[in-house]
């Protein structure tokens, strides 16, 4: 596990929300800190260029098995490479796949931080209880207190909870993708990936043992 490294979660749908997920990652980086931002080096770069309607054309005889290859590579990134987990609460409602992530990183005793300068909130101003007391409340307003508080957080002692036969396997899996990933030609961008290269990535880390 990278004590340094640190997963940035949160929504990435649109060009509002890449640019704040980039802010994020910047602040961090500056600060000396690793960042592992899904859409910029998971497989979401891959699929993301697709858009809702050419996307299901496009893959869709590979979309289930691109679907797992997406959860277990940012699984194995969060619970194995990451040494703390930020999740970005902007937008009308929380990102869908932020709030799994900013659960499972609870659920095995990671650090965690929730971050949101946005005014809009689903309760009378207020978001979720079941997300927020993930944090018992702590949300942060501010992109340049991050590095302090987590700092701070990641200061504590972590003791990894258990895991789950099914997480162990899509880490597993994940961790294979990753290496598969690192052997790739880096002259070809994820943006330029074929259907075919994404099967190679899945294949290949299937084959691995």
């Amino acid at each position: 596990m990278g004590k340094n490294r640190i997963y940035c979660s949160g929504p990435l749908f649109c060009a509002e929300e890449v640019g704040g997920m980039n802010a994020i990652a910047k602040v961090l980086e500056d600060a000396g800190f690793q960042i592992f931002l899904p859409h910029r080096d998971g497989l979401e770069a891959y699929v993301m260029r697709f858009g809702n309607s050419s996307f299901l054309s496009t893959i869709s005889g590979i979309r289930t098995r691109v679907d797992y290859a997406i959860f277990s590579l940012d699984v194995y990134e969060l619970i194995e490479q990451c040494g703390a987990v930020v999740c970005n609460l902007n937008g009308r409602v929380p990102d869908e796949g932020m709030i799994v992530e900013a659960s499972l990183a609870y659920a095995v005793g990671k650090p965690l931080v929730l971050f949101k300068d946005d005014a809009r909130a689903p309760f009378g101003g207020y978001d979720n209880s079941m997300l927020t007391s993930l944090v018992h409340g702590k949300i942060f307003r501010k992109l340049k207190e991050l590095p302090s508080v987590l700092k701070k957080e990641m200061s504590h002692k972590i003791d990894l909870g258990p895991l789950a036969g099914d997480l162990k396997k899509a880490i597993s899996y994940g961790k294979r993708i990753s290496a598969v990933m690192e052997h790739l030609p880096k002259s070809v961008g994820k943006k330029g990936w074929s259907e075919k290269v994404l099967n190679q990535v899945i294949d290949e880390a299937l084959k691995e043992k």
